[in-house]
């Protein structure tokens, strides 16, 4: 079997990275009395939050391909839990938005900081142009599956029950 390529590791490397860091987000779900979708919410609201934009739940809703009912169930999970809140901000008070809520900050800092801290280690043994090449590759790369992503709902094949 004939040697993989740099390229070949660099994926496998992505595939594991990716796999440990679902294991992780498995990890503090289940710590927390979540599901791995409540996980994936719960940071799109976290994330839009902090940037200044907060989600509707529709568009919560869409970027997890959940359906109305379901994105329902899962914010009102978030809610009791403490998570998040849901704001009526907007001059159309029909308009809800997420927020995040203080437990969550709380919460996350907890399980996540210690991890924060080794992350911060271990990208301080990196320079400047190792930061900015590893920058552009991950933002081509979470861009180039979330365009993938969407092409494969636009046209959606029948599902196959497993084997």
């Amino acid at each position: 079997m004939p040697a993989r390529t740099r390229r070949e590791d660099l994926v496998a490397l992505l595939q594991d990275y990716a796999g440990e860091s679902e294991l992780l987000g498995q990890e503090f779900a289940g710590r927390h009395g979540l599901h791995p979708t409540d996980l994936h919410a719960l940071l799109a609201v976290m994330r839009a939050d902090s940037a200044g934009e907060p989600l509707t739940p529709g568009v919560l809703g869409a970027r997890l391909g959940l359906s109305t009912g379901a994105t329902t169930a899962l914010v009102d999970r978030l809610e009791r839990a403490g998570h998040v809140r849901r704001s009526r901000e907007s001059a159309d008070r029909r308009r809800v938005t997420l927020r995040q809520a203080e437990n969550a900050a709380e919460v996350g800092g907890a399980f996540f900081g210690p991890l924060g801290a080794r992350m911060d280690a271990l990208l301080a043994g990196f320079d400047d142009d190792e930061l900015d090449a590893a920058a552009r590759f991950l933002s081509a790369m979470n861009a180039l599956v979330a365009d993938y992503r969407a092409d494969l709902a636009a046209s959606p094949e029948p599902r196959s029950a497993p084997a």
